[in-house]
């Protein structure tokens, strides 16, 4: 049978994890009658951990709203979590600018662990290895991050000072609606009360961000993710491409995702037309031939000229000889 004070940390731990925890819930877990679920509570509240009783149908306990506990209590399984998920974290952009808080919340996790668990999780984390390097996302502020996340949930408009992608700064207002993070970068979605339409915004080119009295009634519209992915696509670069591509959209979305192209229904049955703003063409023709499916380039006709002049080289490529004895 488990020792008392085990008994004791293993309850803590349940309590942690949120919500009110039965009576019944917390006897079976620890293997104990209720009554001795209740002494296990009193010493608890003897060592200054707040917990309440919940009475009614549901009833049970709980810890205090806001209580912050000295011992953080995880098991192996939710220790290495937390670990990898602060380095995974970090590496896919899932940060704010204050760089240092995923090492510092590492090492302060690492510190209250217990020594067999820790070494363990050392291991683990010295012995791991990627196969890409970490790219180098901006990363917004942490109160701004905040800010903007609780305006979404609680419907605030929000004032943001904003720099824009050729450098000018405004202050704008906004009723954001959606949260986002693509390819490492953070983006706000939201309603411009001003002019009557969407914005997409970069979070790490706000430079502050402020709640406005009041709060907006949201309308429906695409989820959130929809809307970047479409402004994306969409956005005023310097080439505008037209295409018709014989296929499906699932074919086409393999080498032309939702961020990079829009992808329509075409007047001729297997065709889709395709349209595609880009800064630069280079790339493009690689990724129709990768994609091996019958095109029509309808503008511009740089495209075609560069489309033509890789499936020379290709062809050359391919009736070069190997004179190699």
């Amino acid at each position: 049978m488990a020792r008392p004070t085990a008994q004791v940390l293993t309850l803590l731990g349940i309590l942690q994890s949120g919500g009110v925890r039965t009576m019944a819930e917390l006897a079976e877990r620890l293997g104990v009658e209720p009554r001795t679920v209740r002494r296990y509570v009193s010493h608890l509240v003897d060592l200054d951990v707040p917990v309440e009783s919940v009475r009614g149908r549901y009833g049970g306990y709980r810890l205090a709203a806001g209580y912050r506990l000295p011992p953080l209590m995880f098991s192996d399984d939710e220790a290495l979590a937390v670990l990898l998920g602060l380095v995974a974290g970090r590496r896919a952009g899932l940060a704010t600018a204050t760089g240092t808080a995923g090492e510092t919340a590492a090492a302060k996790i690492r510190r209250v662990l217990p020594s067999r668990i820790a070494d363990r999780l050392d291991a683990v984390l010295q012995s791991l290895a990627f196969t890409t390097e970490p790219d180098d996302f901006p990363a917004p502020q942490t109160d701004v991050l905040l800010t903007v996340a609780e305006a979404v949930r609680q419907h605030l408009p929000i004032s943001l000072q904003y720099t824009s992608r050729n450098g000018r700064r405004s202050v704008r207002a906004l009723h954001p609606f959606g949260l986002v993070n693509h390819a490492g970068r953070w983006y706000v979605i939201g309603a411009d009360p001003d002019v009557g339409e969407d914005r997409t915004l970069r979070l790490d080119r706000i430079a502050d961000a402020r709640t406005l009295p009041g709060s907006f009634e949201p309308t429906a519209r695409n989820d959130p993710t929809g809307h970047l992915l479409t402004s994306m696509a969409q956005a005023p670069y310097q080439h505008a491409v037209s295409l018709r591509i014989q296929g499906t959209p699932e074919q086409i979305r393999r080498q032309l995702p939702a961020s990079v192209a829009e992808v329509r229904e075409g007047a001729a049955e297997g065709w889709q037309d395709v349209e595609i703003r880009a800064e630069r063409l280079d790339w493009l023709p690689a990724v129709l031939a990768a994609l091996d499916l019958p095109f029509v380039i309808e503008r511009p006709d740089e495209l075609r000229d560069r489309v033509v002049a890789l499936a020379e080289r290709l062809a050359a490529s391919g009736r070069r000889e190997s004179h190699r004895s």
